[in-house]
């Protein structure tokens, strides 16, 4: 593949810095200091989002609806016919629903289980009953409006999966996928990663792989993967196996994956990173431009010598892009 990109079909943005949950598996909400991508800062980049011909954003971070002026972003991407979806906790959809309905193309609100499971791990109390409550809302402007669930299996709710389908469902989520809690990457504000103490304290511990991979086998027989459940009998089981991997049980393996060839992640402090696993490959700060970020010394440097099937960071990596234009 060129490591010198012309097209950027997807691009993700950390529109704001902070988060207002204080999720166990997570540590941006740690973050001391609050910094957005403003309305300038996007425009500033308007000729090169047209030039990689982007076709969809993703607000992602921190919780993008923690931004001050996030719908002026969504009008300046839907004036040019970009695609944008918006990745949330879910506690403030109620409160936006009428921007949301109007600015935003589809929803993927973040779901951990049932609710005691869910307020747990999100470690904000009503969490889950917040979220209900602004997918109500959502749904009374707009009974169509999109909304997806992603669910993250960690050992607080490997053996709640069906739960966590039964939930999704009462909400009136369209669709939920699951994928593994990533451990070792320094992503989600993990400078230097974790210890391997708070490690275990996300993944499952040796006697806990049992009791997932029934759960996993439950969930496939229940008939529920390729009709509301995203991931196929497969990929179920590869969720397993990354926790193998992680104690050990079994090599790492790498997904097939071509993020960092058609993706990027701008974060709010105008970091560029290939994906949310690996390290920078350059920035916007200082007045550079997304397509000098993208197409520095350093970032086609990391693309020309990057081997998925053999890198380190991808052998552990427990969510991957595999786009098809």
């Amino acid at each position: 593949m060129n490591p010198v990109l012309d097209t950027l079909p997807v691009l993700i943005l950390y529109p704001h810095s902070r988060c207002n949950c204080r999720c166990v598996m997570c540590d941006i909400w740690k973050t001391d200091s609050t910094q957005e991508i403003g309305a300038a800062e996007l425009e500033r980049h308007g000729e090169d989002i047209a030039r990689l011909r982007v076709e969809w954003v993703v607000f992602s971070g921190g919780e993008p609806l923690m931004h001050s002026d996030l719908f002026r972003l969504c009008q300046f991407l839907r004036e040019r016919k970009i695609r944008t979806t918006l990745l949330s906790t879910g506690l403030l959809i109620e409160r936006h629903a009428n921007q949301i309905e109007e600015w935003i193309d589809d929803v993927i609100v973040s779901l951990d289980g049932p609710q005691e499971i869910h307020d747990a791990i999100r470690r904000v109390p009503g969490a889950f009953h917040f979220l209900a409550r602004g997918l109500a809302a959502l749904h009374r402007i707009n009974p169509d409006f999109p909304v997806s669930g992603r669910c993250t299996v960690q050992s607080r709710n490997c053996t709640h999966l069906l739960a966590t389908v039964a939930a999704a469902r009462h909400l009136g989520l369209k669709s939920l996928s699951f994928l593994a809690a990533d451990v070792s990457s320094e992503a989600f504000n993990r400078p230097g990663a974790w210890s391997p103490e708070r490690q275990n304290q996300v993944a499952l511990a040796p006697g806990k792989i049992p009791e997932l991979e029934a759960e996993v086998e439950a969930l496939i027989a229940s008939g529920e993967c390729g009709r509301f459940v995203l991931e196929t009998p497969e990929k179920l089981r590869r969720i397993v196996d990354r926790f193998k991997a992680q104690l050990g049980l079994r090599a790492p393996f790498a997904p097939r994956c071509n993020a960092p060839w058609v993706s990027a992640v701008l974060e709010s402090d105008g970091t560029v990173r290939p994906c949310f696993f690996h390290p920078p490959i350059g920035a916007v700060s200082h007045g550079a431009s997304l397509l000098e970020a993208l197409n520095g010394l350093e970032a086609v440097r990391f693309r020309r010598n990057l081997d998925v099937s053999t890198n380190a960071v991808c052998s552990r990596c427990v969510c991957s892009l595999n786009w098809k234009s």
